[in-house]
């Protein structure tokens, strides 16, 4: 349950560059200029000023800033910054097992996991989280008190789009209102970021995984959360949605029993990292 080479790369979080962040959450005045920039409105503007044509002038820092490989994506004309930030990538380079009892990371990012304890809690740092704020459904919660939560955060150079996990049909999904502060680890020494961001979330039964909650989260500066469908049945590996401009993140909650985690990233996460993964990745695997 590991790539190539045998390893999961890992990423201490104090190795993180946040200085910016540190002046936003930690000083008087940042957190003047935070109350501001964390408003959903800021937000729109500046995605409105993402899909202008103008916009098309920021690609090539950004391509060079992140370092990024153009030959790995579909060849594609680019109307603006956010057409180029939801860039398609080959199929083949994201591809998905072909045991269906496997679990599949579902996106591109930065994995945490957490056990969530009988009373349907987990915490990140000095935040503590219960699957009902998240939610803002107690009975739904109570179905994943003893499982497991799975966070995976999108930084701006990841690629941005997400897909299904696996076979199921929709039975709920569900869009929450709220502000949109960083998702960057520092954050949760002072706010409960996923339970106050903008998000929505979608609970279907799957096939070999019972009822699993995939959620979005919004976050600074990103404009939108695209899902395609909000009903009906879906398909293992088929695209459910796509964020546009900023860093964002994907919760994944699976009930008790229901999945297998590969012990490494709830080890990694014990030792305050993040390990890196790649939309497809196997992660675990139905008991």
């Amino acid at each position: 349950m590991s790539r190539n080479n045998g390893t999961f790369e890992v990423i201490p979080i104090e190795n993180e560059k946040i200085c910016a962040v540190r002046f936003l959450y930690n000083t008087v005045f940042g957190r003047m200029i935070l109350k501001l920039l964390t408003m959903p409105a800021i937000s729109k503007f500046l995605g409105m000023i993402m899909d202008s044509r103008v916009s098309k002038l920021l690609i090539p820092g950004f391509i060079k800033k992140n370092n990024i490989d153009l030959s790995d994506f579909l060849d594609e004309q680019y109307n603006s910054f956010n057409d180029f930030f939801v860039r398609e990538i080959k199929k083949e380079l994201r591809p998905f097992p072909a045991d269906y009892a496997e679990a599949g990371a579902p996106c591109d990012g930065k994995l945490s996991a957490y056990e969530i304890t009988d009373d349907s809690v987990f915490q990140i740092k000095n935040s503590k989280y219960t699957i009902e704020d998240l939610l803002r459904d107690k009975g739904l919660a109570d179905e994943y008190s003893g499982g497991v939560c799975l966070i995976y955060r999108l930084s701006p150079d990841d690629y941005h789009r997400y897909v299904y996990a696996d076979d199921g049909e929709i039975y709920l999904h569900r869009k929450l209102e709220g502000v949109l502060h960083t998702v960057r680890p520092i954050v949760h020494e002072k706010y409960s970021v996923f339970t106050q961001n903008a998000r929505e979330y979608t609970v279907f039964q799957t096939e070999n995984f019972g009822k699993v909650i995939q959620m979005e989260v919004g976050a600074l500066f990103v404009g939108r959360i695209i899902n395609h469908v909000t009903s009906g049945k879906v398909k293992r590996a088929a695209e459910k949605g796509m964020f546009q401009f900023g860093g964002s993140t994907v919760i994944m909650l699976f009930r008790k029993g229901a999945i297998e985690l590969n012990p490494i990233f709830l080890e990694h996460t014990q030792n305050d990292a993040e390990t890196l993964v790649k939309m497809g990745e196997v992660i675990g695997r139905a008991p």
